[in-house]
């Protein structure tokens, strides 16, 4: 589809992954954003309409970012969670439908209870 980036940049800080492309497509991508859209069978399922809502990762952060071969990275992320296997095209797509995917896991969130806040320790 659209080749490797050209440029992918961990913002620790900021929680982000910067990811830009050669046509000049740069994306933004939140740690949380990136985490409860992992492409991981542990959140997609293995067939459709099997798709887990993953709450509680407000404040999820990005230990590290590991590339796989010439076509794809592994995130790890704070939480542990590190089977997620991020295709230059699923960065691309993530971050062109990142506005329309948001909004309808706010709303799956909503809808269920649940919160993106971490569950409190008692």
């Amino acid at each position: 589809m659209s080749g490797a980036p050209t440029e992918i940049r961990l913002k620790r800080a900021e929680q982000l992954l910067e990811v830009a492309f050669a046509d000049g497509a740069r994306y933004r991508l939140p740690a949380e954003y990136l985490r409860v859209e992992s492409p991981s069978a542990e959140v997609q399922g293995h067939g459709p309409g099997q798709k887990v809502i993953v709450a509680g990762r407000r404040h999820v952060g990005i230990l590290r970012v590991e590339p796989v071969g010439n076509y794809a990275v592994r995130i790890v992320f704070d939480d542990l969670h590190d089977t997620g296997i991020y295709s230059w095209d699923y960065l691309r797509t993530l971050g062109a439908e990142q506005e329309a995917r948001w909004s309808t896991y706010l709303a799956e969130l909503g809808a269920r209870g649940l919160s993106r806040e971490p569950p409190r320790r008692a």
